[in-house]
């Protein structure tokens, strides 16, 4: 009797639905209950927060992590185990100290062809001889970018400013020194190296495989595209398939193949989700091209305005409605009505959102307008 030889690539497992989608992203984001675990290892397992402003990663990890106080982040990233650098989609995040020195050279041929946009600013600017002079500049001290700006513009007077600046943060990990960051006393935006704010080199650039894993592991099921998305690169089909033996995979309901790990946990499509209050930026409605397990559709765009985005709230797991701290009050704006039990659910968990970060302020907890 021939024995059929058995294929190393396992079979595609079947169908996830936008809930199923939706409870296996926020068993991953650490929405569906919160976590122990300490902020740190909150940053490592989240592969970064994103924080183009102070206090949203501290709004993030409230809503994750059980027992979490702003020390808890304020206090690794005082000690440098935790910084705040440009990386993933060319924003800033917020890295753990390891991830700084390897994420960002990874990320670092985006950083490259984002430059490749200024080089009318940049006519006749050696862009190796401006790393390494902004290096210098930079280490000998910390640096805002107005200094460094001024600085470079001694050497280059005929570049554009904004071009010149552009591409030192292009070209070289440029880390925003404590206190910025730190909960309660921010200062002035300066900048070093993340080699000499770390006192050690950053690595090469690690082969994407193993931070596929990890973005599963903190966003998955999800496509290429997802990943390509949350990355800012491209050309990542092959990392995919090299993994693939070692994946499962399933298709969303438009056929998109998506990948994912084994072992990952995919909650019951039906698994209560407890609300939660997202800052704005908050890598969970930003790390997927297609947004719809988080974001319905006829919500598209809602937590946005122009530039600017908003802080959103959670109500079973998806986008329901913005939220803002007013003079006195948390002031809940819903995109529809909300059932009594939702309104009491919502008020509990912004009642704890402000023990835990503003703890002795007292606010009064309103639901504004539904915005249509």
């Amino acid at each position: 009797m021939t024995k059929t030889k058995r294929s190393a690539t396992p079979p595609v497992a079947g169908v996830l639905g936008v809930r199923a989608l939706n409870r296996a992203t926020l068993a991953r984001q650490l929405l569906l209950r919160r976590s122990p675990m300490s902020a740190e290892a909150a940053v490592a397992h989240l592969v970064g927060l994103q924080a183009q402003n102070v206090k949203p990663p501290y709004y993030a990890l409230a809503a994750r992590l059980d027992g979490f106080t702003p020390e808890a982040l304020s206090r690794p990233m005082a000690d440098r185990a935790v910084v705040r650098i440009v990386t993933l989609r060319s924003t800033l995040h917020t890295h753990t100290a390891h991830d700084c020195l390897t994420l960002r050279p990874l990320v670092q041929p985006a950083r490259d062809r984002e430059l490749n946009g200024f080089r009318e600013g940049l006519a006749g600017v050696d862009p190796d001889r401006l790393a390494a002079l902004a290096r210098e500049l930079v280490e000998e001290e910390p640096r805002t970018m107005g200094q460094l700006r001024e600085a470079l513009l001694k050497e280059w007077p005929d570049a554009d400013p904004q071009a010149l600046s552009v591409a030192a943060r292009c070209k070289l990990p440029l880390v925003q020194t404590t206190p910025r960051g730190l909960w309660g006393r921010s200062g002035q935006v300066t900048l070093t190296t993340a080699e000499h704010w770390l006192g050690r080199p950053a690595e090469l650039a690690p082969a994407p495989d193993a931070t596929v894993l990890r973005y599963l592991a903190a966003f998955g099921p999800a496509s290429v595209k997802d990943m390509q998305t949350w990355a800012g690169l491209t050309r990542l089909r092959d990392a995919f398939e090299r993994l693939r033996p070692r994946l499962v995979t399933f298709r969303d309901e438009s056929g998109v193949e998506l990948f994912d790990l084994p072992d990952a946990p995919r909650p019951d499509p039906d698994t209560p989700a407890p609300p939660r209050f997202l800052p704005e930026f908050d890598n969970l409605l930003l790390s997927h091209a297609d947004r719809t397990r988080v974001v319905p559709p006829e919500f598209r765009g809602r937590a946005w305005q122009g530039n600017t985005a908003h802080r959103t709230l959670l109500v079973d797991g998806f986008l329901a409605g913005l939220w803002r701290l007013a003079e006195d009050a948390l002031v809940v704006e819903p995109f529809g009505r909300l059932t009594e039990s939702q309104r009491a659910e919502v008020t509990a968990e912004g009642e704890r959102m402000l023990r835990t970060l503003h703890p002795g302020t007292a606010y009064d907890i309103r639901f504004g307008t539904v915005r249509a």
